[in-house]
């Protein structure tokens, strides 16, 4: 028998509950909904620069070209601007799976602090409300919820598996 709990905003009336199973309750959904919208994000930026544009386009392009006259060595900016197309989309995909979630959300991380310092050091008044701001929020939501209320993904899937 599924468990069965009365899931309801605090800002309802006792009419306005409803009953719903436990797995949608709290923060299940929300955290589905900010992983999934966070890793498409994501996936569809590593996506579009794999598949579509190649890392060697994007790595030339974005980072060496536009970061030559900086201090960072060419040699990483072609590490960086090869690498960072591949987490993007692996790290989005396993974040909308909801598998390996905080290894994911590190991953991500390192991108969006590897984005915001080549923006600012291109622009020090670089308004990063446009586009790092908003995925910046979203990943400390996921990554702040316990991996135990992300009961719609991978991560919580296996564990149930292991644990039986």
């Amino acid at each position: 028998m599924e468990r069965r709990l009365s899931c309801y905003c605090s800002a309802m009336t006792n009419a306005a509950r409803v009953e719903a199973p436990h797995w949608l309750c709290g923060p299940t959904v929300a955290v589905f909904v900010a992983r999934w919208v966070l890793g498409l994000i994501f996936f569809m930026a590593g996506w579009w620069k794999v598949m579509e544009l190649g890392v060697r386009a994007h790595a030339q392009g974005m980072f060496v070209d536009g970061f030559a006259e900086t201090w960072i060595p060419s040699a990483l900016l072609w590490g960086l601007g090869v690498a960072i197309p591949v987490v993007e989309l692996v790290a989005g995909a396993a974040m909308c799976l909801g598998l390996r979630v905080r290894n994911s959300g590190i991953a991500i991380g390192a991108v969006l602090i590897v984005v915001t310092y080549g923006h600012l050091l291109q622009d020090a008044l670089f308004d990063t409300t446009g586009h790092i701001f908003p995925r910046t929020v979203l990943l400390l939501f996921v990554l702040m919820v316990p991996p135990e209320q992300d009961r719609l993904g991978l991560d919580h899937w296996l564990a149930r598996r292991a644990r039986s």
